[in-house]
């Protein structure tokens, strides 16, 4: 069998085959690629035939990478964030690293082990030390706001809508289960004993940003209690008298204390993806890429 040889057109169609999967079929990758269906079909076709193995499937069930797909997908992952690294090392011995980097993230990732924000921030002062670091802690939806407005470089969340003129990378998921407090009606009743009518009938928390999202489930008009971040949920369902979402790391603690329990967590429940939003337009800067770099690897190797 003859060895195939990497060409500049085959990296093109490498770039092609992962902008496609990653926003999730031919047509979600138009806007990106700028380019036709026809066109991307035809590149895609003309990829599986360098590779010799076919690495979709298309119908009305949608875009389904094949096995093959999969294991292309993932080889190129690494093979490009190994040039990423590579590119990202290159620039810090050729441009120096200075300035300050903005940084926007959700509240109340701490105790979350996805997400090794710690690790990533030893490295990056270790490679950059004459970088300020600037963290601002926001709703998503002000995340958002804010790298689009240019006052944050980068923001890190869970995001409730994809906004035009941003590019995100994918991270990690967050589970989401749904608690009752200590001293609340439902707290020592057996899930076998509770329905969502029950639910739906006591007091319920959402988040603003999420709009009507966390009570959709619950078929009601409005919640009874509106919080912008995770710690006013918290409190809210502690007291007793409010039922509502909550990141499974988050309430944890809260749980081997006795102060917490997971409702119906077999259909109250729900995976968060949390991602990197950048500006699309807006020319990444040597820190900006070295931030994302070490993110991505540590999140990568946990």
């Amino acid at each position: 069998m003859s060895r195939m040889t990497i060409e500049t057109a085959d990296l093109r169609l490498f770039r092609l085959f992962m902008t496609v999967v990653e926003a999730g079929g031919f047509t979600a990758a138009q806007s990106e690629l700028n380019l036709s269906l026809s066109t991307i079909s035809t590149h895609f076709a003309e990829l599986e035939g360098r590779l010799g193995v076919r690495l979709c499937r298309r119908g009305r069930s949608g875009f389904k990478l094949t096995e093959e797909g999969q294991a292309v997908y993932d080889e190129l992952r690494r093979v490009f964030d190994t040039l990423d690294r590579f590119g990202a090392r290159v620039r810090g011995l050729r441009d120096r690293l200075t300035g300050t980097l903005s940084i926007g993230l959700v509240d109340n990732t701490l105790t979350d082990a996805n997400f090794p924000l710690e690790r990533v921030i030893t490295r990056f002062a270790d490679a950059a030390p004459e970088v300020n670091l600037a963290i601002a802690t926001r709703p998503p939806n002000e995340l958002l706001r804010d790298v689009i407005g240019g006052e944050l470089h980068l923001a890190i969340a869970s995001f409730p809508r994809i906004v035009p003129g941003l590019s995100y990378i994918d991270l990690y998921t967050e589970t989401n289960l749904f608690y009752c407090g200590a001293g609340h009606p439902l707290f020592d009743r057996p899930d076998d004993m509770v329905d969502l009518d029950e639910v739906r009938s006591h007091r319920l928390v959402a988040r603003s940003y999420w709009g009507a999202r966390d009570i959709k489930i619950f078929a009601i008009s409005a919640p009874h209690a509106t919080v912008s971040d995770m710690e006013g949920a918290a409190r809210l369902i502690l007291s007793g008298r409010y039922l509502g979402y909550l990141p499974d790391h988050y309430a944890a603690p809260f749980i081997q204390a006795g102060r917490l329990r997971a409702l119906l967590p077999r259909v109250l429940s729900y995976h968060s993806p949390f991602q990197i939003a950048v500006h699309s337009d807006r020319a990444r800067t040597p820190v900006v890429d070295l931030f994302m770099t070490l993110t991505r690897e540590e999140i990568a190797g946990r």
